[in-house]
């Protein structure tokens, strides 16, 4: 491993488990490569690698889903039944910060763009100038625009031409962190999920985000903005009662929360302990005993559990990691060179647990943060997909050295 590498692992090493989750999460400084890279252990003949060279060709014209190489990424996303649109990022490698363009991003500014009246924000990084641009252009057409971001990442470039062009931004001045990464739109609209408004999010690190248009939710949301950006009241200064949990939109039962004023483990805990059959899950940090607990009675009791956690911190002492490994629970460790920042739950393929909160006592205890529970099997049936690309990639890393093979391999 590069130096930079060690002391990173070296730092989270010694460091609680509840100050280091959201620490790997920020563009600033970029995570240093996690140390998988394998050599091949032998050079090919020239028929060889002529051989490789077709197969990737091969594998290229196959994979469907992935992006041209010289072409803007293009996010997976599918509506249903016209009130939800789910995005994942598409992480390439060999990353080319050149095409760092299009995918979610386009969506997130396409949902700015549409707003009429009103768009607030509350996200813990934002780094991206497009998405700033677009947060001005709102602004300039009239539209109120509001943010409320981390103390810790108040100076990038972005923050500043907005502050510049007249748009209020609140931080959370605490040590805990303002983690949130949602935007309410005319309240109408909640844009939610795990991926932070940065570079690093949109395009190196495995990300989830939804578009949800249901008014409903989004009281919810703006009164926990409200209580942010009007209040000024951040992590346990909140008290519950502002929000209604347990919602219904088009039918579909949606439970909604909030940290650290919600019984967040206990909801994650309650829709675990519901399993009948089959468990999979995508963590960036998950050092949370209780919900550890959870899954190990649910395989004591036959079901089949699967899970992918980021590979940065699996391995130390808090992680449970090696606690579910060693119980004969399918946890491997990821395959992105950069991060794996999903928080992620599908139950059952039919109940999906997503949004900001990573599943450790920092995020119920210490951090903002909201998450959703939404029994849809359709939704499911998109993050199940997610997980299955994760999954192939955690046992199939790319590896330096071929590049063009193992970009086609990585993101199958």
């Amino acid at each position: 491993m590069d130096a930079p590498g060690a002391k990173l692992l070296e730092a989270i090493s010694h460091t609680s488990p509840a100050s280091t989750e959201e620490t790997m999460s920020t563009s600033r400084p970029r995570k240093a490569r996690k140390g998988r890279w394998r050599s091949p252990h032998g050079i090919p003949s020239l028929a060889g690698l002529a051989s490789l060279f077709l197969l990737a060709v091969v594998i290229l014209a196959a994979q469907q889903c992935l992006s041209s190489p010289g072409a803007p990424v293009t996010p997976t996303s599918e509506g249903r039944a016209g009130w939800y649109e789910i995005f994942f990022t598409t992480p390439r490698f060999p990353d080319d910060p050149g095409l760092h363009r299009g995918g979610v991003v386009d969506s997130l500014i396409a949902a700015i763009d549409s707003a009429r009246q009103t768009v607030d924000v509350a996200v813990y990084d934002l780094d991206l100038m497009p998405v700033a641009d677009a947060l001005l252009r709102a602004r300039d057409r009239g539209v109120r625009v509001r943010v409320v971001t981390e103390t810790d990442n108040a100076d990038t470039k972005a923050i500043a031409r907005l502050r510049a062009g007249g748009i209020p931004v609140v931080t959370d001045e605490r040590e805990g962190y303002m983690h949130n990464k949602f935007m309410v739109i005319d309240g109408e609209r909640v844009w939610t999920g795990s991926m932070n408004f940065t570079d690093n999010d949109a395009y190196q690190n495995n990300n989830n985000a939804a578009l949800i248009r249901s008014p409903d939710l989004a009281r919810n949301y703006a009164a926990k903005f409200a209580a942010m950006f009007e209040r000024r009241a951040f992590g346990p200064a909140r008290s519950p009662g502002d929000t209604v949990p347990q919602l219904t939109i088009e039918g579909i039962p949606v439970e909604n929360y909030f940290a650290p004023e919600d019984p967040t483990v206990e909801a994650i805990e309650r829709a675990i302990r519901g399993a009948r059959e089959r468990i999979v899950f995508m963590a960036f940090s998950f050092t949370h005993p209780q919900i550890g607990s959870a899954l190990l009675e649910r395989a004591r009791a036959g079901v089949e559990i699967h899970g992918v956690f980021e590979s940065v911190g699996a391995e130390t002492p808090a992680s449970q990691f090696r606690r579910l490994r060693q119980a004969g629970i399918d946890v491997l460790k990821d395959g992105n060179p950069y991060n794996m920042h999903h928080k992620v739950f599908v139950i059952d393929r039919r109940v999906v647990i997503f949004g900001s909160y990573n599943f450790s006592r920092n995020a119920a205890q210490d951090n903002d943060e909201n998450f959703l529970i939404v029994a849809d099997p359709a939704m499911a049936s998109l993050f199940e997909a997610e997980f299955a690309r994760v999954y192939e990639q955690a046992l199939n890393p790319p590896r330096a050295g071929w590049p063009v093979m193992e970009w086609a391999l990585a993101l199958r």
